[in-house]
Parts: C-alpha cells; structure tokens; sequence
C-alpha cells in the first residue's frame, strides 16, 4: 500500500453513495480515507445508509460502525459535517433541520467556495427520471447492479489468478451501452439545469456513482462518485482548485482487493 503521508487538508470535502449496510460497500477505504484527510467541512452527499437493502437483510460488519462512529468525532471535533440524505436513505429526510449529534440534516445546501461561487449540493435523484416516475424499476435497476457487482467480485478473482488486470463490469456497462451513457448526459443535463433554475453558479452531486467535473451551458456540474467501485471524493483546495480523489488509486489498491488496515479492536475508539 503506498505511503501518502502525513494528513492531507482540504477546505471542503464531498462524499457520497456509500451505501452503508451492503456488502458492496468499501468501508475500509472509506475509513482509511477519514483517517488520512481533514477539513473544515465534509458533506454527506446521500446514499450514506442503504436502507433499501438494509430492510431486507441485515448486514452491519464492525467496518461499517466504525466508519460511523469516524464520522461523528470529526463533527465533535471541529469539522462541519453536513448530511443531505438521498433516495437510499430518505428516512432521514423526515430530520431535516436537526442534527445526529453534530452532523446537520440538510434536504439540500448552498455552499459558497473560497471564491464566492455559490453552489447548489444535493444527492440528485430529484434529477433522476426513472426515481421521480417508476420507483420500481429504480429497485430492480438497484437489484441488478447488486448482481452485476457481485459476478464482478468472482470474475476479478479469476482474473487475479490469471495475472489479469482489475476490470470494472458495471462501469463498462455504464460507459459503452447506449441507454446508460444517454441516462448520465440526461442526468447532467437536468442537474444543471435545476442549478441555473436557483440561480446559482453550479452543483455538486453524488447518486449515478459516476465522479466528474465539467460545465455545461455556463454552469459547472461536479460529481464526488462512489465508495462501492470507485472510491472517489470531491474535494475543494484552500486556493479554490477542485479536484476528484481517487483514493485507492492514491494508496496504489485496486477498490476489488481488501485494503490491508492495522488489525482493529472492535470498539469505537478505533475511528480516530
């Protein structure tokens, strides 16, 4: 695992679908990640908790509480945690305006850069055809990436084997299949456009699991991507750069393979 060493700082850190609660989450980069990065403030961009399939089968290993828990001490500790629940955890839209000990509950949040630039964060499935107007094909969409991300696990283990390289099914499916490719401009396309609608400069999203920067019709459009395949975060420098962390590519781990931690004690205290 290659060393990055000592903590590195940022104005503004962007997280999102993490999905909490599923075996497709990387809480172990996640937690690395929280370990080795400080800020004066983090957003919880939506699809933090799966409680989709949360509601179905129960799967809460040590990593996860511990990412949790990480989460909490940064807010106690002095960074401004922000969390804007999404489509996968939208019970926590019925606290919107409270807080889970220091972590504000937020629908949506205007945030306002070293620059001045205001910004527009919200999860995006507001944004998302499919969500507003057939939940249900939403659910089996989510239920065929689960499939499409566990035949990945087993056909990069063969591939391991074979001294092949790590390859990704869902973003090859994403990026070369017409419809998907289409549905990620449309999506892009609507969050900017509900950007210009507010009256701000840009927005910052999560929900596709796609990370990216770029303008669209004047207006820039910023995506912090996923910790189940990609391990990437948003992050906004002091001088007012934006930058897309790819954080197992950082630590020189494919996001397919365990990252190899300090063995952990079960307890809270590990999340520091």
């Amino acid at each position: 695992m290659r060393d990055i060493g000592p903590s590195l700082t940022y104005k503004t850190l962007f997280i999102s679908d993490i999905h909490l609660g599923t075996r497709g989450c990387k809480a172990d980069f996640l937690l690395d990640f929280l370990k080795h990065t400080e800020s004066d403030k983090l957003y919880l961009v939506g699809d933090i908790i799966d409680g989709w399939r949360l509601r179905k089968n129960w799967f809460w290993p040590q990593a996860h509480n511990d990412v949790v828990q990480k989460l909490l001490r940064k807010a106690r500790k002095g960074t401004e945690v922000i969390f804007i629940p999404g489509n996968h955890d939208s019970f926590g839209r019925g606290f919107v305006d409270h807080a889970f000990g220091e972590i504000k509950v937020r629908r949506d949040d205007i945030h306002v850069t070293v620059g001045g630039q205001r910004f527009l964060v919200m999860h995006g499935d507001e944004c998302d055809g499919v969500m507003k107007y057939a939940k249900w094909l939403a659910v089996l969409g989510d239920h065929a990436y689960a499939a499409a991300l566990a035949l990945n696990t087993w056909y990069n283990a063969f591939r391991r084997m074979t001294g092949r390289p790590y390859w990704s099914l869902s973003k090859y499916l994403k990026h070369k299949v017409k419809n998907a490719v289409q549905f990620i401009s449309n999506f892009e396309e609507t969050m900017t456009h509900m950007a210009r609608e507010r009256g701000v400069d840009g927005v910052v999203c999560g929900h596709i699991h796609h990370a990216e920067i770029r303008t669209i019709g004047g207006i820039a459009y910023l995506n912090d991507g996923d910790w189940v395949e990609s391990c990437t975060a948003l992050a906004e420098h002091y001088d007012g750069r934006w930058e897309i962390i790819d954080w197992a590519e950082m630590r020189g781990v494919l996001p397919s393979l365990p990252l190899l931690l300090p063995s952990r004690s079960p307890t809270p205290e590990t999340a520091t």
